[in-house]
This record gives C-alpha cells, sequence and structure tokens, in this order.
C-alpha cells in the first residue's frame, strides 16, 4: 500500500501542507527542527493512532488553534480510499473514511499500515518495560485492529479499579464491602487475558520474520527470540515497571489457561493492592525479554548489537503485517536513522528496504543517503514543503 497525497491543516508547525507522494522512496530532507518528522508522525498516526514522540495528540494540534487536520488519500490494488481524521483540543475527535463519517475514531485502523524505525527504538531494547509492550501493542493492533478496543476497555476497567482500591485504602474498606471491587475483578480478568493471549500469538507469528531480520542485518550470528514474563505467575509482585527481574516465562497462549492464572494471581495479591490501592497484575505490568542467544539483550548488547536488533525488530514488523494483513507491504517510515548508523549497516538498510511499495525517509542531508536509494526529494523549511 502507498499514500498518494497527504494534506495537514494546522499540525504541529504547519498551517498548511500538501504533499503529493509517489511509490518507491521518498525523502524529506533539510535542516533539524523544520518539520520533517512531523510530515510522517502524521501517517504514522492515521495507522497507529500513537506517536512515536509524544503521549496523547494534544501536541500535535497547532499551538494557540483549536483543531488539526490530518487527510490521506491511500491506494491498495488500484483502489483509493480517503482517510480525515480531525483533532480537536476541546471536543471529541473525529474521523472520516471517503467522506463519511465513521462512527468511532479507531474505525480508521486498517486502512493505513505503517512501520516507523526511529532513534527512539533503542529504548526498545535499552530501557523500561513499558517501550516494549508499546512495540507489541501496536503492532497487534495494526494486525487485528479490533484490539485498540480492546485495549481502550482494559484501561478503562483498569482505571475504575485503581480509583476503587485507593478509596477502599483510605477509608479502610473490607469483606462484603469490596464486592464491588470483584465485580472490576471480572472485567479485568477478562479483556487483560484477552490481550496477553494476543501478544503471546503475536510473538509467535514475528519469530521466524525477526530471526531472519536479523541474521541479515548482524554481523555476529546470534539468535533473537522473545520472552514474556509474567505478572500472572510465581509469588512475586512487580511494584514499580522496571522491577520485572523476578518474574517468570509464561509459555501459554490458551486464553483458558491465562485467564484461570489471572484470576488466582489477583486473589493472591488483593491484600498487597488494599495496602498499595494500585492493580499489581495483568499486560500493564509484564515485559518482553529481548533474548540474543543466550543472554538479554538489554544489559547485554553492545551498541551496534542494539541497533541491529531494534532494526530487525522492524524489519519483522515488515514482513509480518505484509503476511498478516490484506494491504500488502506497510508504509516503511525511516525517520533520522541513517545518520546514525554506519555505513554497512546503511548500505544493508538501504538493500533491504529498496523494493518496499513506499519508503518515507527523512534526514537532515541527502549525503547521508545511500545512492542505491532512488528517491522523490521534498525539502522541508520552517513548515514549507517544496519539490516531489
Amino acid at each position: 500500500m502507498y499514500i498518494k497525497h497527504l494534506s495537514l491543516t494546522q499540525f504541529r508547525n504547519y498551517k498548511s501542507a500538501e504533499l503529493s507522494l509517489s511509490q518507491g522512496v521518498n525523502l524529506m530532507v533539510g535542516p533539524n527542527g523544520q518539520g520533517k518528522t512531523n510530515l510522517v508522525e502524521a501517517i504514522r498516526y492515521l495507522s497507529t493512532l500513537s506517536s512515536h514522540r509524544v503521549a496523547g495528540y494534544l501536541p500535535l494540534i497547532q499551538q494557540n488553534q483549536s483543531q488539526a487536520v490530518i487527510r490521506a488519500m491511500a491506494s491498495f490494488d488500484e483502489r483509493d480510499v480517503l482517510i480525515e481524521l480531525e483533532l480537536n483540543r476541546d471536543s471529541a475527535n473525529k474521523a472520516r473514511i471517503n467522506k463519511s463519517p465513521a462512527p468511532k475514531v479507531r474505525d480508521i485502523l486498517g486502512f493505513v499500515n505503517s512501520v516507523t524505525f526511529a532513534p527512539e527504538d533503542l529504548d526498545i531494547v535499552k530501557r523500561d518495560p513499558s517501550n516494549r509492550r508499546a512495540f507489541i501493542d501496536e503492532l497487534v493492533i495494526q494486525v487485528w485492529p479490533r484490539f485498540a478496543g480492546v485495549y481502550s476497555d482494559y484501561e478503562r476497567v483498569l482505571k475504575q479499579r485503581n480509583t476503587l482500591l485507593k478509596t477502599a485504602r483510605q477509608t479502610g474498606t473490607k469483606g462484603s464491602a469490596l464486592s464491588t471491587l470483584d465485580a472490576w475483578d471480572a472485567s479485568l480478568v477478562s479483556y487483560g487475558s484477552e490481550i496477553i493471549a494476543a501478544r503471546l500469538d503475536l510473538i509467535e507469528r514475528l519469530r521466524p520474520h525477526l530471526f531472519e531480520a536479523y541474521q541479515s542485518i548482524a554481523i555476529a550470528n546470534n539468535e533473537p527470540r522473545i520472552l514474556v514474563k509474567s505478572s500472572l505467575l510465581g509469588a512475586a509482585i512487580v511494584q514499580f515497571d522496571d522491577d520485572s527481574e523476578d518474574l517468570e516465562y509464561i509459555n501459554t497462549s490458551d486464553r483458558a489457561e491465562i485467564t484461570e492464572l489471572y484470576s488466582k494471581k489477583l486473589s493472591f495479591v488483593r491484600p498487597k493492592e488494599l495496602e498499595r490501592g494500585i492493580t499489581l497484575v495483568g499486560p500493564h505490568r509484564d515485559d518482553l525479554v529481548l533474548m540474543l542467544g543466550d543472554l538479554p539483550a538489554k544489559g547485554y548488547a553492545s551498541h551496534g548489537e542494539s541497533w541491529s536488533y531494534a532494526l530487525a525488530l522492524r524489519l519483522a514488523s515488515i514482513a509480518l503485517l505484509r503476511t498478516e494483513t490484506r494491504s500488502g507491504d506497510p508504509i516503511l517510515i525511516l525517520d533520522d536513522v541513517f545518520a546514525e548508523l554506519d555505513s554497512g549497516r546503511r548500505e544493508r538498510l538501504a538493500g533491504m528496504v529498496a523494493n518496499n511499495e513506499q519508503v518515507l525517509i527523512t534526514a537532515a542531508v541527502a549525503e547521508d543517503i545511500p545512492k542505491a536509494l532512488q528517491a522523490t526529494v521534498f525539502n522541508v523549511i520552517s513548515g514549507t514543503v517544496t519539490g516531489g
């Protein structure tokens, strides 16, 4: 699939912008801070309803404006679809598909698939569990768009349950007065089990693609694997997001087994949850362990190996989306990454992405891009785009 045309209104530093994009490689070039990444961020937002730079959508609306609009004409298999997303500062966001209002904003998911590789992706390998959860959850939603609703429902239940736990801690509520908590537990287990099972299913589907991608990039012949440490198992309790070392690995993706494990662990940790006033069990407390050979990449992989691993995760995501969705190649976004790579990795990356149906690259200087990538070039200065 590819984007034929992108239109932005009051998005980030663009009062307005119109870009006619081509199949193949499109290069946005210009000094840092001029708006190159804002262009590709808009396309990524249409495919995931999330940004790789900020949490929430309000920073995407131009300062002192009440609304931003993203419009994109997406094409797949000679069929075009116009996707419009209206981001509002003081009212609900809205979406349209071929100019018809969508009942829910998340209904646009699945029309535009994209994979973004950016310097921030090193955080997936090197930093906290939240970065790895975000990676896998974004991919789950692109493969199975209905999961956007499941994640939303889980977050809603989790928020309500945490509020109840805090109130119970403050008031000393005990016994039968906690019956409301049981009802929230049932919903939490239902949505949470579905998320955990989907993550494990997706990781298994991603496994062969990850192996192939890493072997094609890296010099050393190490095998990458993804394991999941689960808060549902054992007696360990994760009280903070970065202390998952004591958790056990989960080996089942069976929904019924996960549900049973979830219910038992919730009962076990309830005294601690009432003491802390927060939910301590569920997919929001799990961690993905990125293995390289027999060792976890976090803490053991070199800087170069970490780069290779992060890139392999994104290339594997492309292969997975190509296989698991009906829209062919996802749009590949390479956001300011060539400047971070040595010449060998630059050339290998260029060779691997050159045949993708559409590639969007941002770079401060065109010389960072291997000559093998014949690109349509856009110049970006102070929120103004020329060329193409």
